[in-house]
């Protein structure tokens, strides 16, 4: 099939754009009928590549004739903006709508009695729509589906969604055109395989890759002096005076921090250091209401913001071109991360990002270095595809049969020819069917589990209201902590903080939040109201799963940057300034090699200090802790305690562990390793912390309804009864097997795990007895004690630790 693109052409001209190859590959391969990816970095107008031939060849069409999926709500308004010009430019008859949680009931009501002809959504309002009556009608004409920003869906439950969803539109559209829209990852072609499916026709599918790359120009914000005895958090906010001239001298600055809770204080310290900076600065992530995320991102849009402080909230595509910095608050340990929020700066085609690294303690100075040579040797992490997640095809079975219903004989071909399910075998079909059903062998004599029934005709159905109603608000894979909702005694509504940190403030308290200075006045149910506080003092939200492991690729390049600290061969600026650290750790143990593994241990009132330098990664060392410690206790009754960064970890005990010993016998070994994890760690606990969530997914335990949620404490305590119920009387149940699986793959990164393994097998082992601590070993030390302290009294003990150390 051949396009007109005449009028593309040019209203791109009128723009002064130039089509760049890979947009007009992509517009040529859609004409063709094909299926694929447009790989390509930021700001290189991507959008465009797909948008472009839809908008011309689908406005011949009428109805719902292509669907863009986003994976956040914030980049949707940015795709409608953008499909509006140009439908205005080249002058079409052609409908944009958008439907996400935030659309209102009205809009929503106007799209059941006429869709637009291209739908803007994200993956759980797909899946509500496919959970609507007379689906099949919605989508009869469908002909384009866009999936956009894959590579940030990759490696998640929603991908799961997506293929699943994909594979229904395709059963009602063969003809239906597959694409996706994704920076690079270093598994690009299995993602082709996940989107499309292992057995779509290869002459029907195609990789377009832009072939230009992004230039990222990295530049670390130095502190004057290094501290020889690091801990996490000492030197970021310290970092503030180097900070302020940068926000002064850009017109706009986007600032990335890896947590809420480090954005709210930057925020709050920024004001104070430069109290200039109200009004012109603001705030975002993902826990603030939703009427102050796109108050923010309309005014950093129209120019209106010096610097937003924000989160991953803003990591994605959207294109805020007036931003013209970017600054990064400590170590965001990946590669594509960093990539991703450099590139919210020069966000136009063969524009340079620049980004700023502000370290928040000394050895983090070392993963900027190894941040711009992964960059330079465009090393990129492979994000991995879940596989059989049985708690996300229940949910979508109960779906479809919420929607039209569905047979199994038509369904089944579609789900096995998912990359998620293409293993799926007919026994385990039969299991998810029986469970939608009644909830399986154990849970079948409670009313609550019967869900789906099966017609005369062999059709699988959902009959009952309420039931339908339920699944309808429960529909999604993101479960988060339970949150609380922060209003004003007199309604204004500010956002959420998790259920755990607002339970334990009590009326009168102080706290942080969305740049407020807040007094909590009382908690009912799930909301607390509060008031403005006057004490100029408050507690800073925490949420949970803050931390972010360091990546196998940033592992890998830290190992490399070691080694040339070693060798002193570094041009790095960073590693150059902390020449004085690598003197402290070469004097007092050694810096090792990439074919060596340094293991350090001390005496000291505490006990006995066993330390070990994998650099791997806090997942990782979180089991191959747990796996030694146990191997260990099989040679001599010992108890140890554990703690562990992204650099190494510490086994603490009250006698010396037997190391030279336990390496004799081989402690590294592959040999019987899930076995000995097993026993290692408290598996059942893990596979429970597991389960809550796939509870939560599969439909087993209910959230409840909007403004009347079950407690988080309440939610918890009815998924563990279930997980007990069924680790007793059901161990064959695939949702319990799953929770094992995740808990080993996805929690202590077992594949990883094998790797790391692999590879100390192969380095000389070097035992170094120390006098003193090491500045390897000094913060973990330190992230142990932060386990029992407060902020306040851990920097007094940190700073006389480092004294008596020193």
């Amino acid at each position: 099939m051949k396009l007109d693109l005449k009028a593309a052409e040019k209203w791109f001209a009128s723009q002064n754009w130039e089509a760049a190859a890979f947009q007009e590959a992509a517009w040529q391969a859609y004409a063709e009928g094909k299926n694929g990816i447009v790989n390509a970095p930021t700001g290189s107008g991507k959008t465009y590549s797909l948008l472009l031939p839809i908008l011309v060849r689908e406005s011949k069409g009428k109805g719902l004739r292509a669907i863009w999926i986003t994976p956040i709500r914030a980049l949707a308004k940015e795709i409608r903006q953008s499909a509006e010009r140009a439908i205005e430019g080249m002058g079409l008859d052609f409908t944009v709508g958008i439907r996400t949680g935030d659309t209102s009931t009205a809009e929503r009501n106007r799209q059941k009695k006429q869709m637009p002809n291209l739908l803007i959504t994200t993956p759980e309002s797909l899946h509500l729509l496919l959970a609507g009556k007379q689906n099949q009608q919605t989508f009869r004409h469908l002909h384009s589906v866009v999936v956009d920003e894959w590579h940030e869906l990759m490696g998640s439950k929603r991908a799961v969604q997506m293929e699943l969803a994909l594979s229904r539109l395709r059963g009602i559209n063969p003809q239906l055109q597959s694409w996706g829209i994704s920076a690079t990852i270093g598994n690009m072609e299995e993602a082709l395989d996940v989107l499309l499916g292992p057995k779509f026709p290869e002459d029907l599918k195609t990789m377009i890759r832009s072939g230009t790359r992004k230039k990222i120009e990295v530049e670390s914000v130095l502190p004057d002096t290094i501290e020889v005895l690091p801990w996490a958090g000492h030197l970021g906010i310290k970092m503030l005076e180097k900070v302020i001239p940068i926000l002064e001298a850009s017109e706009s600055t986007l600032i990335f921090t890896n947590t809420r809770s480090q954005s709210e204080i930057w925020y709050q310290r920024i004001l104070d250091v430069a109290p200039q900076m109200a009004g012109l600065m603001a705030m975002h992530h993902g826990s603030i209401s939703k009427e102050l995320r796109n108050w923010v991102e309309d005014a950093l849009y129209t120019g209106q913001l010096k610097a937003v402080v924000c989160t991953s909230s803003l990591d994605l595509g959207v294109d805020f071109r007036p931003v013209e910095t970017i600054i990064q608050v400590g170590s965001p340990k990946g590669v594509a991360r960093f990539m991703q929020r450099a590139g919210r700066s020069g966000h136009q085609p063969g524009a340079t990002s620049k980004i700023y690294f502000v370290p928040t303690h000394s050895l983090e100075l070392v993963e900027a270095a190894a941040l711009r040579s992964a960059i330079e040797e465009e090393l990129i992490e492979e994000r991995y595809p879940y596989l059989r997640s049985f708690d996300v095809l229940v949910q979508y079975l109960v779906s479809l049969a919420v929607g039209d219903g569905f047979y199994p004989e038509e369904i089944f071909p579609e789900i096995r020819s998912t990359f998620s399910y293409q293993s799926l075998r007919e026994e385990e079909w039969a299991w998810c069917l029986k469970f939608v059903c009644d909830g399986g062998a154990s849970l079948e004599s409670y009313d609550e589990y019967h869900k789906v029934e099966i017609e005369e005709d062999g059709k699988y159905v959902v009959n009952r209201r309420r039931t339908a109603m339920r699944h309808r608000m429960s529909i999604g894979t993101i479960v988060g902590d339970g949150v609380v909702k922060i209003k004003f005694e007199g309604g204004g509504y500010l956002g959420t903080i998790e259920e755990y940190f607002i339970s334990r403030l009590k009326p009168g308290d102080a706290f942080w939040f969305a740049g407020r200075n807040l007094e909590l006045v009382r908690f009912k149910g799930m909301e607390a109201q509060v008031k403005l506080s006057r004490s100029g003092k408050g507690q800073v939200p925490s949420w949970q799963g803050g931390r972010m492991p360091l990546s196998a690729q940033m592992g890998m390049m830290l190992r490399k940057k070691l080694e040339e600290s070693h060798s002193h061969s570094s041009k790095d600026p960073e590693l150059q300034l902390i020449k004085p650290l690598w003197e402290v750790q070469e004097e007092r143990s050694i810096i090792p090699k990439r074919e060596q593994l340094l293991i350090e241990r001390f005496h000291s009132q505490e006990g006995h200090h066993l330390f070990i330098y994998p650099f791997e990664g806090r997942a990782v060392h979180e089991g191959m802790s747990a796996l030694l410690a146990y191997r260990i206790s099989l040679l001599e009754s010992i108890s140890a305690s554990i703690a562990m960064n992204d650099y190494g970890f510490e086994l603490l005990s009250d006698k010396a562990l037997p190391i030279e010993e336990a390496l004799d016998t081989d402690i590294f070994s592959l040999q019987d390793l899930r076995e000995d994890i097993m026993h290692s760690v408290n598996a059942i606990e893990l596979a429970g912390r597991r389960f809550r969530d796939i509870a939560v997914i599969s439909g087993l335990v209910y959230r409840g309804y909007p403004g009347e949620p079950v407690k988080e404490k309440h939610l918890q305590s009815n998924s563990s009864l279930i997980f007990k119920v069924l680790n007793d009387y059901e161990p064959d149940n695939l949702l319990l097997q799953q929770s094992y699986e995740e808990a080993l793959e996805f929690q202590l990164e077992e594949g990883r795990l094998r790797q790391a393994l692999e590879r100390i097998n192969g380095q000389e082992i070097v035992i170094k007895d120390l006098e003193k601590p090491s500045p390897f070993c000094f913060p973990i030390m330190v992230d142990r004690l932060r386990e029992r302290l407060t902020n306040e009294s851990l920097e007094e003990r940190v700073k006389k630790m480092q004294i008596d150390l020193s």
